[in-house]
């Protein structure tokens, strides 16, 4: 499944805009083949908008959500966005899967919520494995700090999740998350993983792009660098059977020693 990842930081403080640059990126995407599109954490709004976040907060089922569907169908592609989700008065850091034909896949809201700034802003999510069945792949959805516990991403694996798709809003000194970690993270688990990132300047933050999608073998299938930019990889069904069968640590676990773990 050719997956396309969309680092960009897009026009922070405007849905309208942000929608504009999913559409031309899903136009691009979709042109190269690409079954799905992957964009970064809180791509619908921008990251660091302080209190327009909740402003601009919408329910899973909003104005955008529809416009997003529009998006997919006709250009004939899932996506996979990040956003501020509004649920009464409580507001998620999460990320929502569209398919190719506008349905409403999968929400998944951000477990492990990074810094001051985020637990300032956001309830942390309850629900650790989210997925949802893309062209025959289950995919897993993620966002950026979720990553970095390896306890989350084993229990993806566990669950079966065949490509984890984490938007992320990864910054400044930490890129050794995306340079070393997420290919680690993949094949530890034996799974394909795509990072997302945002780029640039924005608020006090420095996001370092450097967006992957990683394969089983623990090699980047493309990455990107430090601007925007629409890089392409295939998820190969084939190659991760294989590499599970050579690589087969989910089989050999010993779960009865790591009771300490919790």
């Amino acid at each position: 499944m050719r997956t396309a990842l969309l680092q960009s930081s897009g026009r922070p403080g405007s849905v309208a805009e942000n929608l504009k640059v999913l559409d031309e990126a899903a136009g691009r995407a979709a042109a190269a083949g690409s079954a799905l599109l992957v964009a970064p954490e809180m791509f619908l709004t921008g990251y660091a908008i302080g209190g327009d976040i909740a402003r601009l907060a919408e329910p899973a089922d909003g104005d955008s959500a529809d416009a997003i569907a529009e998006i997919t169908s006709r250009h004939g592609l899932a996506i996979a966005y990040g956003y501020p989700e509004r649920d009464g008065e409580t507001v998620f850091n999460s990320a929502q899967l569209i398919s190719a034909d506008g349905t409403r896949l999968a929400n998944y809201r951000k477990t492990h919520l990074f810094g001051r700034f985020e637990r300032d802003h956001f309830t942390p999510g309850e629900k650790p494995v989210v997925q949802a069945e893309v062209d025959g792949l289950t995919v897993g959805l993620m966002i950026c700090y979720d990553v970095e516990f390896p306890e989350n991403v084993r229990a993806h694996a566990l669950a079966g999740t065949d490509l984890l798709v984490v938007p992320t809003a990864q910054m400044h000194p930490f890129q050794f998350v995306a340079e070393s970690l997420v290919p680690v993270r993949a094949f530890e688990n034996q799974m394909y993983v795509a990072y997302v990132n945002r780029v640039g300047q924005e608020g006090e933050f420095e996001f370092v792009g450097l967006s992957a999608l990683a394969g089983p073998d623990g090699i980047a299938r493309a990455r990107a660098g430090r601007g925007e930019q629409l890089v392409l990889a295939d998820v190969d069904p084939a190659h991760l059977a294989a590499s599970r069968e050579a690589n087969p640590y989910l089989k050999d676990r010993r779960p009865g020693l790591y009771g300490s773990l919790v």
